[in-house]
C-alpha cells in the first residue's frame, strides 16, 4: 500500500499544502493572501448578473470581488438578477471563476462561504494524515514548486515535455529504444510510462483543458494505448478523444484550481516581485528552524523593499531580522549570519 504524507507551510503571504505519495509530490494546494476568497474553489456567493451572452450561452456575474466577473455557463437569467452561485473553477488566464447556480439570491453581491482552505484540502485528500510543518514542510514545498514549474521530465530512456499554450496542453514523449527489444512492445511500454509521468506533472501544475499527447511511434494499436491512458489519468475526470494514425492522443481534463504558475507569477508576471519576497522570507524561516547555533540570522534586502518584507516576517521571532543593503540590486536577497 502506498504511503501518503502531507505537508503544510502557513506563513504571511501564502500558504502551501503538498500531498506526497511514496515520497513524491503528487498534489499542490496553494493560496495567496491577496487572492479574493470569493474566487476560491467551492466558495459560495450571492452574485448579480451584469451581462448575458446571446442565445442563452451564459452570463457574467458580479460576485463583489471586482473584475474579471465570474461566468455562469447556462440558464435563463436577466440582467440585474441576484443568484446564489458556487465556484467550480478558479480564475485563470485573466478570466474570472466559472460558476454553477445553486438557486435564487437576494441583496447585494457578497461572499456566503469562502470554501475549503489549504489545510482542508489536505484533510480531504489524505484523511487521518496529520500534516508535517516547519523545516520539513518548507523543504518539500521547494521540491514541489520546482517540479511544478519544470516542463521536462527525464527518466531512464524517457524524455517527456509537458507545456501549456493558450489553446491546450501539449505532451511530447520521446524514447531512446534499446537494441534487441521488441520495437512495438518497447514503444507501448514507453508510452504507458510517459503518460503516467505526464499525468502526474499536469496534476501537480493544476492544469486542465484539451491535452494532446504525441506518443512514441505511429499506427499504434488503440486498445493497449487507451488502456494505459485510462490507468495514467484515472481519478482526474478525464474525457478521452481519438488516437490518430500519427500517434497523437487527445483528451480533456476539467479545470478546477488556478494554475500554479499563475498563482505565483500572475498572468503577465505582475506577481513575480512579491513571490521573490515571499521566497526570501521562507529561506529566512528555514534557516531559523535548522540553524539553532547562530544567535541571529539576517535577511538583507534592497532599498525600498524592507517595508514590504517586514509585513511577511510577522511572528518570526527575535533571532530573525531584516536589514536594508543599498548595494543589493532590486529583487536580490541575501541570508547572513549575525
Amino acid at each position: 500500500m502506498s504511503a501518503l504524507q502531507t505537508f503544510l507551510d502557513e506563513a504571511p503571504g501564502e500558504t502551501w499544502g503538498v500531498l506526497c505519495q511514496d515520497g513524491e509530490p503528487r498534489r499542490i494546494f496553494l493560496s495567496r493572501d491577496e487572492d479574493h476568497p470569493t474566487n476560491r474553489l467551492e466558495a459560495e456567493s450571492i452574485g448579480r448578473v451584469t451581462a448575458l451572452l446571446p442565445g442563452g450561452g451564459g452570463a457574467f456575474v458580479d460576485l463583489g470581488a471586482g473584475e474579471p466577473f465570474g461566468f455562469l455557463p447556462k440558464g435563463a437569467m436577466t440582467v440585474g438578477e441576484a443568484v446564489h452561485v458556487a465556484v467550480t473553477a478558479e480564475p485563470r488566464g485573466g478570466k474570472g471563476p466559472t460558476l454553477k447556480r445553486i438557486g435564487d439570491g437576494q441583496g447585494a453581491p457578497r461572499l456566503l462561504n469562502a470554501g475549503p482552505e489549504v489545510a482542508d484540502w489536505l484533510t480531504r485528500t489524505a484523511p487521518g494524515v496529520v500534516p508535517e510543518t516547519g523545516a520539513a514542510a518548507i523543504e518539500v514545498v521547494r521540491e514541489a514548486r520546482e517540479l511544478a514549474l519544470a516542463s521536462v521530465i527525464v527518466e531512464g530512456g524517457l524524455d517527456v515535455a509537458v507545456e501549456r499554450t493558450r489553446a491546450m496542453v501539449t505532451v511530447d514523449i520521446d524514447h531512446a529504444g534499446e537494441a534487441g527489444r521488441d520495437g512495438m512492445r518497447a514503444r507501448l511500454a514507453a508510452n504507458r510510462r510517459g503518460m503516467t509521468l505526464a499525468a502526474r506533472r499536469i496534476t501537480l501544475k493544476n492544469w486542465g483543458g484539451l491535452v494532446a499527447i504525441d506518443l512514441v511511434g505511429t499506427s499504434l494499436p488503440p486498445e493497449p494505448v487507451m488502456a494505459g491512458a485510462k490507468i495514467s489519468f484515472q481519478d482526474t475526470g478525464v474525457t478521452f478523444g481519438p488516437l490518430s494514425r500519427f500517434g497523437v492522443l487527445q483528451l480533456s481534463l476539467p479545470w478546477a484550481e488556478t494554475p500554479i504558475e499563475e498563482v505565483l507569477f500572475g498572468v503577465s508576471g505582475e506577481r513575480r516581485r512579491r513571490t521573490d519576497q515571499i521566497d526570501a522570507v521562507r529561506s529566512l524561516r528555514h534557516a531559523l528552524a535548522t540553524d539553532r547555533s547562530s544567535p541571529r540570522v539576517t535577511l538583507a534586502v534592497p532599498e525600498g523593499e524592507a517595508g514590504d518584507i517586514a509585513a511577511l516576517t510577522t511572528g518570526i521571532g527575535p533571532r530573525g531580522r531584516v536589514v536594508t543593503d543599498p548595494g543589493l540590486a532590486p529583487g536580490t536577497y541575501e541570508l547572513r549570519e549575525g
